[in-house]
């Protein structure tokens, strides 16, 4: 029989020690793969829009299902090149605490770097991203403007609470690659899983550095509702959603739910 934990533990704990080692003797690498991700966030969130408006000029009401599918496989590319996401981390970091594989500052200084340059990346690559002929001359009702004001628009409540919702997607899709060994099953699973977030429109403070930031200067300049207080207040809410969603209910409950059993092991 397993030892209690092990199912859990054993699937966190070569990633968990892989970021602490990289961040601790390696900090350059950790906060270029930090960068990265909001690279592949970037040409992930790039296409989802572009193609959801050309979809709806085709067959009107089809961009939101594209949009979605397209945007799904952000993470396909994060997984598969080993990029550090700060939403995941969420996950790695809180279940680490627990476990006492790390003591909560250094799991705390990983997230914070991790965060910190998914940020800068973000705003480096969306920069970049609307220099393209496809972003450098989008029309003010285009999918992407549109998408940012509502995101906007919401109130603290509603951006908390679908941040909650949007992490739990994110990281029971993560969890799920750590359970599996066929490839072409992960790629499946992680782009249905991914689709349920995107299609709602839940947020995610990590994917909304990259769609504001890409707004911001596809527009050349703020879109409506885009200010500092609104910016700052989303990137608040839904990431404290987020990590109640990511850290607390994935990394936190799970880790709970293995501790001591021998019977119900994930």
């Amino acid at each position: 029989m397993k030892d209690s934990n092990s199912a859990l533990i054993e699937s966190l704990a070569t990633s968990i020690e892989k970021k602490d080692n990289l961040s601790r003797y390696n900090y350059t690498k950790y906060a270029v793969r930090a960068m990265l991700a909001t690279m592949f966030l970037t040409l992930g969130t790039g296409i989802a829009f572009f193609i959801s408006a050309y979809a709806d000029s085709v067959v009107p009401h089809s961009g939101k299902f594209f949009f979605a599918f397209m945007f799904s496989w952000s993470l396909v590319m994060i997984v598969y090149m080993n990029a550090e996401l700060g939403t995941s981390n969420m996950m790695y970091m809180t279940s680490a605490v627990y476990h006492k594989k790390l003591r909560f500052l250094t799991a705390a200084k990983i997230l914070a770097i991790c965060i910190a340059f998914n940020f800068i990346g973000a705003v480096i690559f969306a920069w970049l991203m609307s220099q393209t002929n496809a972003f450098n001359n989008m029309a003010p009702d285009s999918f992407l403007f549109e998408a940012v004001t509502a995101k906007l628009a919401k109130t603290p409540w509603v951006q908390f609470t679908e941040g909650i919702f949007a992490n739990i997607v994110v990281n029971t899709a993560v969890f799920v690659t750590l359970r599996m060994k066929d490839d072409a099953g992960k790629v499946f699973s992680m782009i249905f899983i991914i689709f349920i977030f995107a299609f709602l429109g839940f947020e995610h403070v990590i994917a909304n550095f990259v769609s504001f930031s890409l707004a911001f200067f596809a527009n050349g300049g703020p879109v409506e509702g885009m200010n500092i207080g609104s910016v700052l207040s989303n990137f608040l809410f839904s990431g404290l959603g987020n990590y109640v969603g990511g850290g607390l209910i994935i990394g936190l409950l799970y880790s709970w739910l293995n501790k001591d059993s021998e019977i119900y092991v994930d």
